[in-house]
């Protein structure tokens, strides 16, 4: 498919997405649920299609020798499926925050001003190889009343098309424009270059992969991008930390699921306990098989930690390897997190309520966390219901996007006739 053939696509798709979102604005809940609760029973109707559209890119991915892993997060299985299915579910039971009005004040003037929350109003999601991101995406979208044009990656393209025909049907069904939900069929990169280019249809950007992806959305695109790179997660244990609970929370964050953004990569002691903490925690951390790299100092009192090169320090490994290092103070840990981390999750195990209270002031991250495992910056452990990423970004959101995150608020104001002075 030539260039302008792709422009004309894309640019059309966002056109109709721009339309549609309007009548998506003013869907009253009900409708919203309906259409959920509609597809999610479509879905297991269905699963005979998915699963063939699915198988299609299933061979294609075997033919190119993807991975194992890849081919696994390319499936649709009956799990992923049913697991689909309860995420619609749980999206239409959480509470829609559209229209919700707040802070109401009467001004001296005699107006009232208030705000109301609204929709963003189009979403652009970028995302690679797992096709359930699509109706999970737009199911949060379509909750929050966004429309939502969709870019799985190429390995993907038929199982998202297929998703998308089903959700369109249903939209169809009650009539709302199924330009509402729409998948881009262009493969080429180059529809990525078009898409990030609709400045006047798309109001903004998620992209979800891989940080190379991640980079190349946001030095492409002329639309704001809700991002984040990497989760470069750490652990402080402080001077007056339990040591029980910090071998704990260490082990879980790095060894429940290590290939996670929000797992641990890193964890910094404090000099005072190094020596009581260290051979703990280490010791169950290489029993659960991760490699650890150290500092100098936490080698020598851990001979079996591997000294750490230049490179590890701020590596995201997505592995069961770790970096350790001993600092002299809180001061040290904050700079070093300041430096190497990626303002995703931090976490101090203290007994101080002083140093507590410091370290929830100054670091700079999405989630930061006292005494708690880095694995519960979640949107569904957070309270959220569900999410549509994490961002580490500040505007207009910072960490687990719920569907809150996906609308934004505008003033209104209610008068009787009053005229400026």
């Amino acid at each position: 498919m030539d260039n302008a053939r792709i422009d004309t696509i894309v640019t059309t798709m966002a056109e109709n997405g721009r339309r549609a979102a309007r009548k998506l604005a003013a869907l009253p809940t009900a409708v919203k649920n309906g259409i959920l609760l509609d597809t999610a029973r479509l879905l297991m109707e269905e699963r005979e299609f998915i699963r063939t559209e699915n198988e299609k890119d299933l061979a294609t991915g075997r033919d190119k020798g993807l991975s194992s892993a890849m081919l696994d997060r390319l499936e649709l299985s009956d799990k992923v499926i049913t697991s689909m299915v309860q995420g619609l579910h749980e999206i239409a039971a959480l509470p829609d925050p559209v229209g919700e009005v707040t802070d109401m004040k009467r001004r001296p003037s005699g107006i009232s001003v208030g705000r109301m929350r609204v929709p963003l109003g189009v979403v652009g999601m970028i995302y690679e190889s797992r096709p359930n991101v699509t109706i999970d995406a737009a199911a949060l979208c379509l909750k929050a009343g966004n429309g939502v044009l969709l870019r799985g990656g190429s390995e993907a393209i038929h199982s998202n098309l297929a998703l998308a025909k089903l959700l369109q049907s249903v939209l169809a069904s009650h009539l709302v424009p199924e330009e509402a939900v729409q998948v881009i069929p262009v493969t080429d990169r180059y529809g990525v270059n078009v898409m990030l280019a609709q400045e006047g249809f798309i109001d903004v950007i998620i992209p979800r992969g891989g940080e190379g992806l991640i980079r190349f959305v946001t030095e492409t695109s002329r639309i704001p991008v809700l991002k984040h790179y990497k989760g470069v997660c750490h652990l402080y244990i402080d001077d007056s930390a339990d040591i029980d609970m910090g071998v704990r929370i260490a082990v879980n964050g790095k060894i429940q699921r290590p290939g996670v953004c929000n797992a641990l990569e890193g964890m910094l002691v404090h000099q005072s306990i190094a020596e009581q903490f260290l051979p703990a925690a280490a010791g169950e951390l290489m029993a659960g098989g991760v490699e650890l790299r150290g500092c100098r100092q936490s080698c020598a009192i851990v001979p079996e930690i591997t000294p750490a090169m230049d490179s590890d320090w701020g590596t995201e490994f997505l592995d069961l390897k770790m970096i350790v290092r001993v600092v002299k103070d809180m001061e040290e840990a904050m700079d070093y997190i300041e430096r190497y981390g990626s303002q995703h999750t931090e976490v101090i195990v203290t007994d101080s309520y002083d140093n507590s209270q410091r370290f929830l002031r100054e670091v700079d991250a999405s989630a930061v966390m006292v005494n708690a495992s880095t694995r519960f910056n979640d949107g569904g452990q957070f309270g959220l219901g569900a999410e549509i990423g994490i961002s580490t970004t500040k505007l207009h959101a910072y960490g687990p996007m719920g569907l809150e995150e996906l609308t934004t608020r505008k003033f209104i104001v209610f008068g009787g006739g009053e005229v400026r002075e």
